[in-house]
């Protein structure tokens, strides 16, 4: 059973993307930790319903759990690398303006949003994290390829780095976050290599809470791996 203890007795959480392989296991871990009072889950499913396809959705759905505010941990575990009509390019000859335009609206501009809209809901000392990748380093990529969901997430660690000086300015204890959660089994990895060692969406979801709770408010901003290592820009 995963204790966090960084957010004190009685936290409120919200996990948006909360129908994915990791998300319902944020959820499940959340709602077993005895010092946890609410987990508010947000999907296209939910009511109130958060796709991050339909801008107008947005502000609706924060305006809807604003009545729980403020949370003390808000994770957002939304992605799309592929689905059919999509999947990661190899060449730039496989560039297409849809399967781009799909995937920057997933992995980077509903995130803007969430961020817009759901930052006003944090508690001052509580801590925000979004799923990133690795893949969005541009420091580490040494591979090529994959060109829409590298710079997908690549502009979404942007967006949080500087999202996260504006909180400091209102809010200097507040965590906004960047977390690379690995290959985890899940519909995402499923059909790529590496998937057969993939670790179990439960396993991932408690290093990943690990590594939130043990962040510091100086580490506002950061990207990391779910062991806790910091990854390059």
């Amino acid at each position: 059973m995963t204790a966090l203890k960084s957010f004190g007795n009685g936290y409120r959480a919200l996990v948006i993307g909360a129908s994915g392989a990791l998300g319902q296991a944020f959820c499940d871990m959340l709602e077993a930790d005895p010092g946890c009072a609410l987990v508010t889950r947000l999907s296209r499913n939910s009511v109130p319903p958060l796709d991050l396809e339909d801008a107008a959705c947005i502000p609706l759905a924060a305006e809807t759990v604003a009545q729980h505010a403020p949370y003390h941990l808000i994770i957002v575990s939304s992605g799309l690398l592929h689905r059919p009509g999509i999947r990661p390019e190899k060449s730039l000859s496989a560039l297409d303006a849809d399967a781009l335009q799909a995937v920057f609206q997933v992995n980077t501009l509903g995130p803007a949003l969430l961020l817009r809209d759901f930052l006003p809901l944090l508690d001052p000392q509580g801590a925000m994290a979004l799923l990133s990748a690795k893949v969005g380093s541009i420091g580490d990529n040494r591979l090529g390829g994959w060109y829409a969901y590298r710079a997908s997430k690549a502009a979404l660690n942007m967006l949080i780095k500087t999202a996260s000086i504006e909180l400091a300015r209102r809010a200097p204890r507040a965590r906004l976050l960047s977390l690379h959660p690995g290959t985890v089994q899940s519909a995402l990895s499923q059909p790529f290599r590496g998937a057969a060692a993939a670790r179990p969406a439960a396993q991932a979801a408690r290093e990943l809470l690990a590594v939130i709770d043990n962040c510091k408010p100086a580490d506002s901003g950061g990207f990391f791996a779910y062991n806790g290592e910091r990854i390059e820009w």
